[in-house]
């Protein structure tokens, strides 16, 4: 599991370390890991040239410290410094040593080298004008030394990309943020590197270990990994027997979207329930049939349920589906509330887990709140709006995107989980059906609903990537693959 600190935290486990340790030692361990991560990149690329935007503060002591490094090992290393609060002097003194040239970023330094050109030349440009003590947005001043750098430059921040919200809170674009290739953190890794308003910004993460000790901190964001299925998956045991492994009832599909209900079973029975029983439309009901035989259509008693995918409840024809929603959700079962069960859903008392995209969550929130609030807005602060809904309805919120929440009540005092697993081809129509059915199948093998969500949104997306094969995929071609992508998950 991968795990993310608060800031408070993380600063009061760095005065710590820094108490222990020599003047320096902690600062000179994060330069010289990131020179290393520089260097490998500028091999990569067959470049010589780097050149660090440095800002106040120990993110640009770190830069200028590590394209030091880089000078003495013969790479052409310049430092613009950007004049946001004064320059850490032992490090300026090193560069200077070490041959750094260094530009006055609101000028052309006295040799006549623009630091504009110099910025523009680069092939490998160290982001560290600001850190973890900032405040989200770039200065006006900021903005005019990043857009000198070329679209194929590759950019490596220091612990965040300049500008984003440290807490992973507001979004972060180009026009307010650097936008990093890569992003060099230390330690362990902070809120901005894993919640989906800022993780594109910092592009792909790399974490240095500097020594430094979180034992005595609780996570704020957490991101399961392969290693937490081996460990969390409800694996049958020779005992077993279909009822004990868990019966699910899936209430999806209707005339008109009929796939959604087949889609919802099918990511069910890749999961590996004991049984799946399906309630709806008779000619959804043959069309599930025809997929899956296995599937039964009796009444009779659920662990858990899968409700709406596939439901439009404002259309008169599903309003028999809809009954049945509504008399599953006072039902004592956990569920899983999909698409238009979203608009049925209120308060209840057992396990439930709303998996809505960023335009159904905004939906559910101005009928939850009576306010108008839409998709940007939630797209805006994807967090304090999945934080909402899991508060108003005592429920496990799966907010679905490039990066999927998984939030639950702020009375539970939970680590937001947070899982970046799936390719961007995941994002096809009837995917969520398939997610629906892989989550309800783990409520009714008796797993807590944020490890039911968390595992299923991990496993969805590997299954996806499998799929994939990195180019186009069907949501079908997701079920498929759920078998397989779970035996080679347990085997690790």
């Amino acid at each position: 599991m991968i795990r993310a600190y608060a800031v408070a935290d993380v600063r009061a486990v760095e005065d710590a370390a820094m108490a222990q340790l020599p003047e320096g030692a902690l600062m000179a361990r994060a330069a010289r890991g990131l020179a290393k991560v520089v260097r490998a990149r500028l091999r990569e690329r067959d470049g010589t040239r780097v050149v660090a935007l440095v800002g106040a503060g120990n993110n640009g002591a770190d830069a200028l410290y590590a394209v030091a490094r880089l000078a003495r090992g013969g790479f052409d290393a310049a430092a613009v410094l950007t004049g946001v609060g004064p320059v850490h002097s032992g490090a300026r003194a090193d560069a200077e040593q070490s041959g750094v040239v260094l530009l006055d970023g609101s000028a052309s330094d006295e040799l006549g080298v623009d630091w504009a050109s110099a910025i523009a030349n680069a092939d490998v440009v160290v982001d560290g004008i600001t850190g973890i003590g900032g405040r989200p947005g770039l200065r006006v001043e900021a903005r005019r030394w990043v857009s000198h750098i070329r679209p194929d430059t590759l950019v490596v921040s220091v612990d965040l990309p300049s500008g984003a919200d440290p807490a992973g809170l507001v979004g972060a674009t180009g026009a307010d943020a650097v936008m990093a290739d890569e992003t060099v953190t230390f330690g362990e890794p902070k809120p901005v590197h894993l919640l989906p308003a800022t993780e594109r910004a910092c592009g792909r993460l790399t974490i240095v270990d500097i020594g430094l000790d979180f034992s005595g901190c609780l996570p704020v964001v957490e991101r399961l990994t392969p290693e937490d299925v081996r460990t969390r998956w409800p694996v049958p045991g020779p005992r077993d027997h279909k009822y004990t492994r868990g019966v699910l009832g899936v209430v999806a599909g209707t005339s008109a979207y009929p796939g959604a209900a087949v889609l919802s079973v099918l990511g069910a029975l890749g999961t590996g329930p004991g049984m799946v029983r399906y309630h709806g439309p008779d000619d959804v009901r043959a069309l599930v049939l025809a997929s899956a035989p296995e599937v039964v259509t009796a009444p009779g008693r659920v662990q858990a349920w899968v409700l709406g995918s596939g439901v439009d409840p404002t259309d008169p024809a599903a309003a028999p589906t809809c009954e049945l929603i509504t008399r599953a959700l006072a039902d004592e079962a956990p569920a899983v509330v999909d698409a238009g069960a979203l608009a049925l859903v209120a308060p209840r008392a057992a396990p439930t887990v709303l998996t809505p995209h960023a335009g159904e969550l905004a939906t559910l929130l101005t009928r939850l709140t009576e306010r108008e609030v839409g998709r940007p807005e939630v797209e805006a602060a994807p967090l304090s709006a999945a934080r909402e809904a899991a508060d108003t309805l005592g429920a496990v919120v799966v907010l679905k995107g490039a990066t999927t929440l998984v939030v639950a009540p702020t009375a539970w005092t939970a680590p937001v989980r947070s899982q970046a697993d799936a390719p961007a081809w995941l994002a096809t129509a009837g995917a969520g059906d398939v997610l629906a059915g892989v989550i309800g199948t783990l409520l009714a093998a008796g797993l807590p609903a944020l490890d039911a969500a968390s595992l299923g949104v991990l496993v969805h997306g590997l299954a996806a990537t499998r799929a994939s094969s990195g180019g186009p995929l069907r949501a079908s071609a997701v079920a498929e693959q759920l078998p397989t992508t779970i035996a080679d998950l347990l085997r690790r």
